[in-house]
Protein backbone atom coordinates (compact mmCIF):
# COMPACT_ATOMS: atom_id res chain seq x y z
CA UNK A 1 0.00 0.00 0.00
CA UNK A 2 1.30 3.42 -1.07
CA UNK A 3 0.80 6.13 1.68
CA UNK A 4 0.88 9.59 1.56
CA UNK A 5 3.84 11.59 2.68
CA UNK A 6 2.19 13.14 5.30
CA UNK A 7 5.57 14.70 6.82
CA UNK A 8 6.00 17.13 2.98
CA UNK A 9 2.38 18.12 3.31
CA UNK A 10 2.95 19.08 7.00
CA UNK A 11 5.97 21.04 6.39
CA UNK A 12 4.41 22.82 3.56
CA UNK A 13 1.75 24.07 6.11
CA UNK A 14 4.09 25.20 8.50
CA UNK A 15 5.84 26.97 5.95
CA UNK A 16 2.64 28.67 4.84
CA UNK A 17 1.70 29.59 8.30
CA UNK A 18 4.72 31.44 8.72
CA UNK A 19 4.55 33.31 5.45
CA UNK A 20 0.92 34.48 6.04
CA UNK A 21 1.78 35.58 9.81
CA UNK A 22 4.91 37.67 8.17
CA UNK A 23 3.07 38.78 5.62
CA UNK A 24 0.17 40.29 7.51
CA UNK A 25 2.38 41.61 10.58
CA UNK A 26 4.34 43.45 7.34
CA UNK A 27 1.32 44.51 6.51
CA UNK A 28 -0.24 45.93 10.51
CA UNK A 29 3.41 47.34 10.75
CA UNK A 30 3.58 49.69 7.46
CA UNK A 31 0.04 50.65 8.11
CA UNK A 32 0.56 51.67 11.85
CA UNK A 33 3.82 54.00 10.30
CA UNK A 34 1.46 55.47 7.53
CA UNK A 35 -1.09 56.38 10.16
CA UNK A 36 1.81 57.71 12.75
CA UNK A 37 3.42 60.03 10.25
CA UNK A 38 0.64 61.16 8.37
CA UNK A 39 -0.78 62.26 11.44
CA UNK A 40 -1.13 66.07 10.96
CA UNK A 41 0.46 68.64 14.17
CA UNK A 42 -2.59 69.99 16.08
CA UNK A 43 -2.96 73.74 16.95
CA UNK A 44 -5.07 73.60 20.12
CA UNK A 45 -4.80 71.87 23.02
CA UNK A 46 -8.33 71.16 25.23
CA UNK A 47 -8.10 70.15 28.78
CA UNK A 48 -10.98 68.07 30.54
CA UNK A 49 -11.56 66.97 34.28
CA UNK A 50 -14.03 64.91 35.04
CA UNK A 51 -15.59 65.12 31.52
CA UNK A 52 -16.13 69.13 31.73
CA UNK A 53 -13.96 71.31 29.63
CA UNK A 54 -11.82 73.22 31.80
CA UNK A 55 -10.14 74.96 29.42
CA UNK A 56 -8.50 75.61 25.70
CA UNK A 57 -4.94 76.59 24.92
CA UNK A 58 -2.97 77.62 21.17
CA UNK A 59 0.04 75.47 21.06
CA UNK A 60 1.55 78.17 19.06
CA UNK A 61 1.79 80.61 22.16
CA UNK A 62 4.12 79.71 25.30
CA UNK A 63 1.70 79.15 28.40
CA UNK A 64 1.84 77.71 31.79
CA UNK A 65 -1.89 76.62 32.98
CA UNK A 66 -2.34 75.63 36.49
CA UNK A 67 -5.23 73.15 36.73
CA UNK A 68 -6.95 73.33 40.10
CA UNK A 69 -9.56 69.64 41.13
CA UNK A 70 -10.76 68.49 43.78
CA UNK A 71 -13.26 69.12 46.19
CA UNK A 72 -11.15 71.87 48.03
CA UNK A 73 -9.22 72.49 44.89
CA UNK A 74 -6.29 71.01 46.52
CA UNK A 75 -5.48 68.45 43.52
CA UNK A 76 -2.68 70.56 41.27
CA UNK A 77 -1.45 69.92 37.51
CA UNK A 78 1.10 72.15 35.99
CA UNK A 79 0.34 72.28 32.31
CA UNK A 80 3.08 74.05 29.55
CA UNK A 81 2.95 74.86 26.54
CA UNK A 82 6.52 75.89 24.82
CA UNK A 83 7.51 75.84 21.23
CA UNK A 84 4.46 73.99 20.06
CA UNK A 85 4.27 71.16 22.43
CA UNK A 86 2.22 70.78 25.91
CA UNK A 87 3.70 68.79 28.72
CA UNK A 88 2.73 68.21 32.45
CA UNK A 89 5.55 69.54 34.68
CA UNK A 90 4.44 68.79 38.21
CA UNK A 91 1.84 67.06 39.30
CA UNK A 92 0.92 66.55 43.16
CA UNK A 93 -1.35 62.67 41.99
CA UNK A 94 0.72 60.04 43.75
CA UNK A 95 1.98 58.09 40.97
CA UNK A 96 3.65 61.26 38.30
CA UNK A 97 2.57 59.33 35.19
CA UNK A 98 1.35 62.57 33.60
CA UNK A 99 4.28 64.73 34.64
CA UNK A 100 6.57 61.64 32.89
CA UNK A 101 4.84 61.56 29.70
CA UNK A 102 6.77 63.21 26.78
CA UNK A 103 5.46 66.65 25.79
CA UNK A 104 2.54 65.78 23.29
CA UNK A 105 2.09 68.00 20.06
CA UNK A 106 0.15 66.16 17.11
CA UNK A 107 -3.33 65.53 17.08
CA UNK A 108 -5.16 62.98 19.06
CA UNK A 109 -2.53 62.74 21.46
CA UNK A 110 -3.25 62.76 24.81
CA UNK A 111 -1.68 63.29 28.32
CA UNK A 112 -3.85 61.69 31.31
CA UNK A 113 -3.91 62.23 34.91
CA UNK A 114 -6.63 59.62 36.34
CA UNK A 115 -5.95 60.22 39.86
CA UNK A 116 -7.02 63.78 39.32
CA UNK A 117 -9.33 63.49 36.45
CA UNK A 118 -7.85 65.79 33.76
CA UNK A 119 -7.20 64.46 30.27
CA UNK A 120 -4.86 67.00 28.10
CA UNK A 121 -5.67 66.57 24.32
CA UNK A 122 -4.28 68.13 20.99
CA UNK A 123 -6.38 69.04 18.62
CA UNK A 124 -6.84 70.49 14.95
CA UNK A 125 -9.25 73.19 13.55
CA UNK A 126 -8.93 72.07 10.27
CA UNK A 127 -8.69 68.54 11.10
CA UNK A 128 -11.56 67.49 8.95
CA UNK A 129 -10.54 68.94 5.98
CA UNK A 130 -7.72 67.16 5.66
CA UNK A 131 -8.19 63.84 3.26
CA UNK A 132 -9.10 60.70 4.98
CA UNK A 133 -6.49 58.10 4.41
CA UNK A 134 -8.47 55.07 5.21
CA UNK A 135 -11.28 54.76 2.48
Amino acid sequence: MNRPNHAASDGRRRRNDWIFILSLLLVVSLAGLALFFLRGVGDTVIVTVDGVIYGTYPLDRDITVEIRTGDEEQNRNVLVIREGKARVEEATCPDGICAAHKPISREGESIVCLPHRVVITVHAENGDQEPDIIA
